[in-house]
């Protein structure tokens, strides 16, 4: 993604080359800030409030202070503005800022450089990697912090492994999730997604899924569920703000359903994107 505008909470829209955080900043030192990111449709955020409010959950568990949510509205409507962009991305950031001090808030817009749409129409070829549950409170499971260094490795090993993507699995082979998105499969009208009380992140995404799939007559059922469910499933796909909705088609070698994008990942595309519309 190519940053097109910033802003800083108090302060406003400024160059996007110019410096903002001190080197000693705590989200740089330590990785103690917490981000997030959505999708933005004809220059408007999605879900923005959602977004807000898990944002302000992230800080509380990591121990910062809470989110300047009117200022980074501010910040957002002036990086949106400044970058004129209808579709993008828009990432919020929360730092603890330097030792001692205030905390600092940024909203950047970036472009869509990857084009979602084409690998939608393919389908992506996903890998399971070992991934860690989040279930103690220490894990911080479903938190959105900057210390995303394993999710980006495990990025980088399944392209090695000739995958597009990875799906994590507990040490007992228990589906979690994808490294940014959240993992859904279907056999026959019956929706599965790993339950929130395995530690993964409550995705914003996720939810409107989850609506939108009842509305359109299919049960959703949350639960541990080993690989081996996901690898016999009818059809499979992951769901984040950025990616939207992406059919997985392969899973470690394997075709799942018949290795093509399935009718359900289409149509909640649609849906998701009728959502964004309202």
């Amino acid at each position: 993604m190519t940053l097109l505008a910033l802003a800083v909470c108090g302060r406003g829209a400024v160059p996007p080359d110019e410096p903002v955080l001190h080197a000693d900043d705590e989200g740089l030192l330590r990785g103690r800030a917490a981000f997030e990111t959505m999708r933005v449709y004809a220059g408007r955020p999605f879900r923005l409030d959602d977004h807000l409010a898990r944002l302000a959950a992230s800080a509380e568990r990591i121990g910062l202070a809470s989110p300047d949510a009117s200022g980074l509205r501010e910040a957002a409507a002036a990086a949106l503005a400044e970058a004129g962009a209808g579709d993008a991305v828009l990432r919020l950031l929360w730092t603890a800022g330097r030792a001692g001090g205030a905390p600092v808030g940024l909203a950047l817009v970036s472009s869509i450089d990857v084009d979602w749409d084409a690998l939608r129409e393919r389908g992506v070829r996903a890998v399971s990697l070992l991934g860690v549950a989040g279930e103690a409170p220490w894990l911080l499971g479903g938190v959105k912090s900057t210390s995303y260094a394993v999710n980006m490795a495990a990025e980088v090993e399944a392209k090695r492994r000739g995958g597009d993507d990875a799906i994590f699995v507990d040490a007992n082979g228990v589906v979690l999730e994808g490294p940014v998105t959240n993992v859904w499969w279907r056999r026959g009208d019956t929706l599965y997604t790993p339950s929130l009380e395995l530690g993964i992140l409550a995705g914003i995404t996720r939810a409107t899924v989850a609506e939108a799939a009842a509305e359109l007559g299919h049960d959703v059922v949350e639960g541990a569920f080993a690989l081996a469910e996901l690898a016999a499933a009818d059809e499979a796909f992951t769901s984040s703000s950025v990616r939207e909705i992406l059919p997985v088609v392969e899973l470690d070698g394997a075709p799942v359903g018949d290795g093509r994008p399935g009718r359900t990942a289409h149509e909640l595309q649609a849906a998701l994107r009728r959502a964004a519309a309202a």
